[in-house]
């Protein structure tokens, strides 16, 4: 089931936010900037919040607690893919390969060269 679509409001909301940039927005800000009260407000906040596409950090402003907006960022994948041990796949240099398939009479299930394979690489997983 598709999410609702935001409000009028709530996209007004989200957009305020967006503009903010890097450094956010308070959330008693976007109230005051959205002409609403501030349960309607957190209402809305929370709403984005929930939905994924903000991020809130608490913050002290003036002596009072309340919360910054942002865009929610995207995490860059900071992991770099090693492709040593896909290489290293015995199907890959298997004369058979192009007869190779689940159900066939050469299978993955019953291939030793790719048992082995697997064997290894899980013991030098625990090694390491």
């Amino acid at each position: 089931m598709p999410a609702t679509p935001l409000s009028p409001l709530e996209q007004k909301a989200y957009n305020l936010i967006k503009r903010s940039g890097k450094k956010g927005i308070l959330q008693s800000e976007l109230w005051h900037r959205l002409g609403i009260d501030s349960r309607e407000g957190s209402r809305i906040a929370l709403k984005l919040l929930k939905r994924g596409l903000i991020e809130r950090e608490p913050v002290t402003y003036n002596g009072k607690r309340t919360y910054r907006l942002y865009i929610k960022r995207v995490r860059e994948a900071t992991e770099k893919i090693k492709l040593d041990g896909i290489i290293e796949i015995p199907c890959f240099t298997c004369p058979l390969y192009s007869k190779c398939s689940s159900g066939s009479y050469i299978n993955p299930s019953t291939c030793s060269k790719l048992t082995e394979w697997i064997i290894r690489n899980i013991l030098s997983r625990r090694k390491s």
